[in-house]
């Protein structure tokens, strides 16, 4: 029977699998983003927190198995099909077929990738920090198709879409949920 993993399993399980200091800051700021969006989205904001916290468990031993390994990982400790799922859907027509149906599953798909830019965008700003960062920050490096070049652009779009919200909206409260972890994450 599946278990509810709270953070000090999820958060020692992503240690296990990622060694990486850039990886584990990602997945602490993505975690940050999803809380922020739970309480918007009146979600449950430990569980969005923690499938953030995981979403990319598999990626740095399995890269070729990225969003397909992690059902591998969860399952045999009794990770609910929920979580499991959710974490899959962030790879959709990426790496996995799994489209993201849930709230939780389009902010995670959307913000993936978004934290990426947002945390780029702060590293090059005289404060290296998203404490003072605005939107238009955000907007003005999308443009730059040099910068963040990892950064899939259209997957924020269609992230957005999905969500049913304006990316400038989205951006904004990307950064909002990322500034509730900005000492955490080293911005």
């Amino acid at each position: 029977m599946p278990h509810s993993p709270d953070r000090i399993e999820a958060f020692d399980l992503l240690k296990e699998f990622t060694k990486s200091e850039n990886l584990i800051h990602h997945a602490l700021a993505v975690e940050g983003t999803m809380r922020h969006f739970a309480a918007l989205y009146g979600g449950d904001v430990e569980k969005w927190g923690i499938v953030g916290l995981v979403h990319d468990l598999d990626w740095e031993m399995y890269p070729d198995a990225h969003c397909v390994k992690v059902r591998e990982i969860l399952e045999p400790r009794d990770w609910p099909e929920e979580y499991i799922r959710a974490v899959q859907s962030h790879g959709w027509e990426l790496c996995v077929d799994v489209k993201p149906e849930s709230d939780m599953e389009k902010v995670l798909y959307t913000v993936d990738e978004l934290t990426g830019l947002v945390t780029a965008t702060a590293l090059v700003r005289p404060s290296k920090s998203v404490l003072d960062m605005e939107p238009k920050s955000v907007k003005k490096k999308w443009k730059l198709n040099g910068f963040a070049a990892g950064v899939n652009r259209e997957v924020i779009e269609k992230g957005a879409g999905l969500m049913g919200r304006d990316l400038d909206w989205v951006i904004a409260e990307t950064i909002g949920g990322m500034k509730a972890v900005a000492k955490d994450i080293g911005l």
